[in-house]
C-alpha cells in the first residue's frame, strides 16, 4: 500500500524514521572519541584502533545491499523491527568487550543490525511521500543523520569525564528501544514491495566485495602484512568482477545496473560516498588529534565538533530549496567547495598550539559542505529510480555514508599509520641516542600514539622527548591524511562538473526516467 504523497501521521511516521536512522548514526562516530582510551585499555595499534573505528561501518556498507533487497521483497518494516532490536544486544557486547579484537566483531555486528534498519528508513521515505514533501523529507533525514554522527563525539566526551571507555556504546540503547516502539506502533507495512524473488547470489558477492575493498585498505599499512592485503584485496576484486557478471544475467539483479547507469544516478551515488566520507573521516583524525596532540578532554574534543552538527540542521532545509531552484548539481558543487575549504584550514592551521575556534571554523565548514551536499547526493538517487526499487536507491544512499565512511577512514587512516611510522623513524634516526634504541622498542613507538605514551612511561628520563616525538609524528601523519582528503574531495568536485547533469537537464532526465519505469513493459 502506497499513499502517494504522504502517509497518514505523516509527523509520526517521518520522527520514528529519523529516530531509527539516528540510532545508527550515532553508533557510526561514537567509538572516535574514545579512541585514545581504547587504545590504552588494550595497548592496541593504529591500525587496530583504525578497525574499531571503521567496524560499524564496514558491517552497514558490505549488508546494506542486500539486506535492503531482502527488505523490498519481504516486507521493509519487517527489516526495519529487527534491525532496530538487534542493535540493542550488539551496543552491550561492544560496551563490555574483553578485547580490541571482540570490540571489532561487536561494531561489525553492529553494523550489520543496522544494515537492516538504516536502509529501510530511506526506502520507505521514498515510498511514501512524492514531490516537494519528499525533497523536505529527505532533507531532514539528511541533516538530521549528519548532525547525529556529528553530535556522538559531543556526547560520547561526556560520558568519558566519568565512565569507562565502555559507555560510549551504550549511548543509543534507550533511543533504540524507543524507535523499536514507536516502528511498531507509527510505520504503516506492505508499502509497495516487490514479488520477484531476491537475488541471494548477487548479495553474497556483494558483501565479499565491499568487506575485501576495505579490510585491504586497512591491512596495506601493517608491517609484515603485505601479501594477505594483496589475498584480501584480490578477493574483493573477484568479487566485484562476479558480482557484474551475476548483475548483468540475473532475471531479478539485485543492482539494476541499467538504472545505475543513470549519470543522476551513478554521479550522485560516488559524489556522496565521497562527501559524506569527508566528515566521517575528519572526525575519526580530528578526534586522536584533539585529545592526543592537544591534549584536551574528551569533552572539550567532543564539544569541538559541535559546529559541524549545528550548520547541518541549519543548512539541510536551505539545501532542499536550493535543489528546486538550481538543481542538484549546482548544490553538491557548492557544498564540496565548502568540504575543500574544511579540509584546507585543517591540513594549514592544525598545530601543536592550535585554539579551539580554528578546530570549530574547520569542523563548521565541513558540516555545512555535507549539509549542502547531503541533500542532492540523496534525492537524485531516489529521484532516479522506481518505487519498486526503492531499496536499491536508499541502500545507495546508506552506502555513501557507510562506505563513504569506511573507505575514507580506512584511506586516511592508512596514510595516518603511515605517516606516522615515518616520521617517528626519521625522529629515531636522527636522535643522539638512536643506537640505544632497541628494535623491539622503536616497534612500539611506530605502533601508534597510545603506545608510544605506554613506552614513555616505561622510560620516565626519556618521557618528555618520546611525547613531544609521537605528537610531531602524528602531525606529520594527520598532514599525510588531510591531503589525501583534499585529494578525493577536488576529484569529486571534477566528477560532479564533467559528468552531473545541469538543472534543466536533469529535471528532463528525471522526467524520462520516471514514464520509463511507469511503462509496465519496462518493469
Amino acid at each position: 500500500m502506497s499513499t502517494g504523497a504522504a502517509p497518514k501521521r505523516p509527523a509520526a511516521v517521518l520522527s520514528t524514521l529519523i529516530l531509527v536512522a539516528t540510532v545508527a548514526n550515532l553508533n557510526l562516530s561514537v567509538a572516535n572519541v574514545a579512541l585514545p582510551e581504547i587504545g590504552a585499555a588494550f595497548d592496541a595499534s593504529q591500525t587496530q584502533l583504525n578497525l574499531v573505528a571503521v567496524g560499524y561501518s564496514l558491517g552497514l556498507a558490505t549488508s546494506v545491499l542486500y539486506l535492503g533487497a531482502l527488505g523490498d521483497r519481504y516486507g521493509r518494516k519487517k527489516m526495519l523491527v529487527l534491525g532496530t532490536a538487534l542493535a540493542i544486544p550488539f551496543s552491550l557486547l561492544a560496551a563490555f568487550a574483553p578485547s580490541a579484537d571482540m570490540l571489532f566483531l561487536a561494531r561489525v555486528g553492529g553494523g550489520i543490525a543496522a544494515g537492516m534498519a538504516f536502509p529501510t528508513t530511506l526506502a520507505l521515505i521514498t515510498a511514501l511521500w512524492s514531490g516537494p514533501g519528499r525533497t523536505r523529507s529527505i532533507a531532514l533525514w539528511s541533516g538530521i543523520g549528519g548532525a547525529s554522527a556529528a553530535l556522538g563525539p559531543l556526547l560520547a566526551g561526556a560520558l568519558l569525564l566519568k565512565f569507562d571507555w565502555g559507555s560510549v556504546f551504550l549511548i543509543t540503547l534507550p533511543l533504540a528501544v524507543l524507535a523499536l516502539v514507536l516502528a511498531l506502533r507509527y510505520v504503516p507495512a506492505n508499502v509497495d514491495e516487490a514479488s520477484d524473488p531476491v537475488d541471494n547470489l548477487g548479495g553474497i558477492l556483494s558483501i565479499v566485495m565491499i568487506a575485501g575493498v576495505v579490510l585491504a585498505i586497512n591491512f596495506a599499512t601493517i608491517p609484515g602484512a603485505g601479501t594477505a592485503a594483496i589475498g584480501i584485496a584480490l578477493i574483493g576484486i573477484a568479487a566485484a568482477v562476479g558480482f557484474v557478471i551475476r548483475q548483468r544475467r540475473a532475471s531479478n539483479p539485485l543492482y539494476d545496473l541499467k538504472v545505475a547507469a543513470r549519470s543522476t544516478f551513478w554521479v550522485a551515488a560516488l559524489a556522496g560516498i565521497i562527501v559524506f566520507g569527508t566528515l566521517m573521516a575528519a572526525m575519526f583524525i580530528g578526534q586522536q588529534y584533539l585529545q592526543n596532540v592537544l591534549g584536551w578532554s574528551t569533552w572539550q574534543a567532543g564539544l569541538a565538533i559541535l559546529p559541524a552538527a549545528l550548520v547541518l540542521v541549519m543548512v539541510a532545509p536551505f539545501s532542499a530549496k536550493l535543489v528546486d531552484s538550481r538543481g542538484a548539481r549546482f548544490t553538491l558543487l557548492v557544498g564540496y567547495l565548502f568540504c575543500f575549504l574544511g579540509f584546507m584550514v585543517m591540513l594549514l592551521f592544525w598545530t601543536e598550539s592550535t585554539t579551539f575556534w580554528v578546530v570549530g571554523l574547520a569542523y563548521a565548514l565541513v558540516g555545512v559542505g555535507v549539509g549542502l551536499a547531503g541533500t542532492p547526493a540523496s534525492h537524485s538517487l531516489t529521484g532516479s529510480v522506481p518505487v519498486r526499487r526503492a531499496g536499491m536507491a536508499s541502500a545507495t544512499a546508506d552506502l555513501q555514508r557507510d562506505l563513504g565512511g569506511a573507505i575514507m577512514q580506512s584511506i586516511l587512516g592508512a596514510f595516518l599509520t603511515a605517516g606516522y611510522a615515518a616520521s617517528f623513524s626519521r625522529l629515531i634516526a636522527s636522535s643522539p641516542n638512536s643506537e640505544k634504541v632497541t628494535s623491539d622498542v622503536e616497534a612500539e613507538l611506530e605502533r601508534s600514539f597510545s603506545s608510544a605514551a605506554d613506552t614513555a612511561e616505561q622510560y620516565p628520563q626519556y618521557s618528555e622527548e618520546i611525547i613531544e616525538a609521537a605528537k610531531q609524528s602524528f602531525i606529520k601523519g594527520e598532514d599525510f591524511a588531510y591531503l589525501g582528503g583534499v585529494v578525493a574531495i577536488l576529484l569529486g568536485m571534477a566528477l560532479v562538473w564533467k559528468y552531473f547533469p545541469k538543472y534543466d537537464r536533469e529535471a528532463e532526465l528525471l522526467a524520462i526516467y520516471a514514464s520509463e519505469d511507469a511503462d509496465p513493459g519496462d518493469s
